[in-house]
């Protein structure tokens, strides 16, 4: 065997982005160096990534609280509206909730429980099953969530969210009033005007309260999909996957970065003769087994990549062939084999015993969460990842 490296995944450092740059001359640029600087060749079927972060940053995709709140208060019409399932952040959703309560009168906030949708708890299921809570059927109102569970704080944050939201609300002269639920329609009792915020159960929930006779029912997908004023907007998601930039302007997840990734991929080919494939990328698909929050807060881990990274991978589990199939081979002899089979297998695998145990995620699901991992949200400073080996099987030499 000549070959012992598998796949690997660089971080790649780039200057601070800003609106307007050249994005795929500064990315291809960069890459280019750091493979001179280590050094360590650029090869066909190489992965360039770039995070959403500095894709929108460089289209100018930001909105104001103003934008927001204009938006709303036009297609709500004002008044009362409930605003449902949304995560707690103050990083993702806080600043969408200050132009929401800008732009109506009074809002209906209804909070999943004992978690949001991404796994940030209000409580545990022990601590309902201690109450005798049922959160499949059961509404609350503040004054009985406050009688049964008194007030707690978000585990790794300090923030309690109901007293946060409720604030912050109030802040923008707007009412606020607060119920915990389950169900889509229980916010029916209350107003037929709903914004839901979910984010990968949003199309249920609109379905559900559709038919439970809601008169308007609107997602974050539904606010910003044009702009409004001169903001920044995203036609396909909205709101979904936008940031808190400041405390009156968030950046919205980028749009038609289509036209970038292919660009990039002719100027590495111009450059060195090699085909590799670009994606844009955003959270990673993955769940923190200590805090069991689920990280895929954006609509879609990859909004755009090019044409390679399409469909999920069609693998061989290794230890399901040498525990089976050559199960009285060994050394060289094993290599050998489980080598030849892998040149042999079919181009579809699914259903079949020896792929058992492999990931049936899409490609850019799985490819995005580990360049999520490499570049991290802090201060790396390096939103461009360079996977290399990802195509590479245990066949090739």
């Amino acid at each position: 065997m000549s070959r012992h490296v598998g796949t690997t995944s660089r971080g790649i450092r780039l200057p601070i982005i800003k609106q307007g740059d050249d994005l795929a001359k500064i990315v291809v640029d960069s890459v280019l160096l750091a493979s001179k600087e280590e050094p360590f060749p650029i090869n066909d079927r190489d992965v360039i990534a770039i995070t959403e972060s500095i894709v929108a940053r460089c289209q100018g995709n930001y909105a104001s609280v103003d934008a927001i709140a204009k938006d709303v208060h036009n297609k709500f019409n004002g008044g009362t509206i409930g605003v449902i399932f949304p995560i707690l952040s103050r990083n993702r959703f806080a600043m969408l909730l200050k132009g929401f309560a800008r732009g109506v009168d009074k809002i209906i906030l209804m909070l999943s429980y004992p978690s949001d949708e991404v796994g940030n708890a209000l409580l545990t299921y022990d601590e309902l099953d201690e109450k005798g809570v049922n959160p499949y059927s059961d509404v609350l109102t503040l004054a009985k969530y406050r009688e049964l569970f008194g007030h707690k704080v978000h585990e790794f944050t300090g923030v309690d969210y109901i007293d946060y939201y409720i604030d912050l609300i109030k802040s923008e002269n707007c009412e606020a009033e607060v119920i915990f639920a389950n169900q889509p329609k229980a916010i029916l009792d209350y107003t037929d005007k709903v914004l839901t915020c979910d984010i990968h159960t949003r199309k249920r929930t609109k379905r559900i309260l559709k038919e439970k006779g809601a008169k308007i029912v609107l997602g974050l997908d539904d606010i910003l999909t044009s702009s409004v004023g001169g903001s920044g907007y995203n036609k396909d998601y909205g709101l979904l996957g936008s940031n808190k930039s400041s405390e009156e302007v968030v950046k919205l997840f980028p749009r038609d970065a289509q036209p970038l990734v292919e660009d990039i991929q002719k100027r590495m080919l111009e450059k060195t003769n090699k085909h590799v494939e670009v994606m844009v990328y955003g959270d990673g698909a993955f769940k923190d087994p200590q805090g069991k929050i689920w990280e895929l807060a954006d609509p879609v881990v990859s909004p755009f990549y090019t044409e390679g990274l399409k469909g999920t991978p069609n693998e061989l589990k290794l230890k399901f062939l040498a525990d089976n199939e050559f199960k009285d081979s060994r050394g060289e002899e094993l290599q050998k084999a489980i080598r030849a089979k892998i040149k042999e297998k079919e181009n579809n695998l699914v259903g079949k015993m020896a792929s058992e145990g492999t990931t049936p995620r899409q490609l850019t699901d799985l490819i995005g969460s580990l360049c999520d991992l490499t570049s991290g949200s802090g201060d790396k400073g390096t939103p461009v990842v360079l996977v290399q080996g990802y195509f590479v099987n245990y066949s090739e030499e």
